[in-house]
């Protein structure tokens, strides 16, 4: 079962890419999605739109997978949640 993070980076890509979200698994890798680096580009500026979160550069190079994608989204958003609950204390 996907939690609301996760639907919400696939619903992302989908919109970017134009691919039906039940085509987007986990598992599945760019290339095997027909994602070349220039839509993962794409995709990186759409989902920092969405989290309000900022994705670095040597990260995204890192990211070949559905799965990474979300995991590296999911950090940014914890470490960004962490930084204001301490900005606020």
């Amino acid at each position: 079962m996907q939690d609301e993070l996760t639907k919400r980076v696939i619903a992302v890509m989908a919109a970017t890419q134009h691919i039906p979200e039940d085509k987007i698994d986990v598992e599945k890798s760019f290339q095997e999605l027909g994602i070349d680096s220039l839509d993962g580009i794409n995709i990186l500026f759409a989902l920092e739109n969405e989290f309000d979160i900022n994705i670095p550069d040597d990260a995204a190079k890192e990211i070949k997978t559905v799965r990474d994608m979300i995991e590296g989204v999911r950090k940014l958003v914890e470490w960004k949640a962490e930084a204001g609950s301490t900005a606020s204390a």
